[in-house]
C-alpha cells in the first residue's frame, strides 16, 4: 500500500573507486543523507559487507551496466550477485533496471520479497522524454514485475517534459506504487527539488557539483540549503 509520508526522502549517490574512499565520503555526508546509495559499477573491486556493517544510513546498492548509463561491463549473474548479497544483510533497498534480464527480476524479487529490502526497478532515457502514454506504459510494467518501489528518469529539453514527467505522481498513486521520478539536465534541475513535494518517493543529489553521477544532479548541500528555504514558514505572498 502507498505510503501516506516517506520517511526517506534524500538519496545521496557514492562512486568512488574503492570502498575506503566510499566509506570516507559516506561518513562525511552521513548527516545530510537520509539514504546513501552505493554505486557498485564505480568500485574497482566490489564489495558490499564494509558498507553494511560500518555505515548507519539506510543504503541502497545500484550496479549500473554500461548498456544503462552505468559502468559495469561484465556477466549478468556476476553483476547480480553483490545485490543479492547486499538484499540479503540488511540492505534498505537495491536498484535494478527494468530492462534487465528476466532470469535477474526473479532472482531479486525472491530474495527481497524473503527479507526487509525493498526493489526498486528504475528506467532511465539519457535522450528525452516520451509521451504520456509510454511513460505510463513503463510505470505498469515496472508495476506488473513485482517491484516495490519505480523510478523513472528522462533527459529534459524544455518545462513540457518535466511538467510530463512529474504528473506521473498521478498515476502512480492511482496504481499504488511509490514513485521516484524526475529528469535529467539542467531544465529538470527543478524536478529533483519538486518531486518530493509533489508526492515522490525519493531525489537523489551528489556528495558535490564535480562528483555528479547524472547530468542536473545537485550537490546535496545544495538541496539541503533549498528544502530549508522552502520549509520555512511565512505568512503573505
Amino acid at each position: 500500500m502507498r505510503e501516506e509520508k516517506y520517511k526517506h526522502r534524500v538519496c545521496v549517490s557514492i562512486a568512488r573507486e574503492t570502498v575506503e574512499q566510499g566509506l570516507a565520503v559516506a561518513r562525511g555526508v552521513s548527516s545530510l543523507a537520509d539514504v546513501i546509495e552505493i554505486r557498485l559499477d564505480a568500485l574497482q573491486r566490489i564489495e558490499v559487507a564494509p558498507f553494511i556493517t560500518q555505515l548507519a544510513n539506510p543504503l541502497l546498492f545500484t550496479n549500473r551496466p554500461i548498456w544503462e548509463g552505468g559502468a559495469f561491463a561484465g556477466d549478468e549473474e556476476v553483476r547480480i550477485a553483490p545485490l543479492l548479497e547486499a538484499a540479503s544483510q540488511g540492505a534498505h533497498y537495491v536498484d535494478l533496471e527494468l530492462k534487465a534480464p528476466d532470469s535477474s527480476h526473479q532472482a531479486l524479487l525472491e530474495m527481497t520479497n524473503t527479507t526487509s529490502c525493498q526493489l526498486i526497478l528504475s528506467w532511465h532515457n539519457f535522450q528525452d522524454t516520451p509521451s504520456k502514454v509510454e511513460l505510463v506504459g513503463r510505470l505498469a510494467m515496472i508495476q506488473d514485475k513485482g517491484a516495490h518501489i519505480a523510478k523513472i528518469v528522462t533527459m529534459a529539453h524544455d518545462f513540457h517534459d518535466v511538467l510530463r514527467v512529474l504528473s506521473l505522481q498521478e498515476e502512480a498513486a492511482r496504481m499504488d506504487i511509490p514513485l521516484i521520478a524526475f529528469c535529467m539536465g539542467q531544465p529538470g534541475v527543478i524536478s529533483r527539488v519538486a518531486t518530493v513535494e509533489l508526492g515522490g518517493y525519493m531525489t537523489y543529489c551528489a556528495v558535490s557539483e564535480s562528483e555528479a553521477t547524472a547530468p542536473g544532479q545537485l550537490s546535496v548541500a545544495v538541496l539541503r540549503q533549498i528544502d530549508g528555504l522552502m520549509t520555512v514558514g511565512g505568512e503573505g505572498c
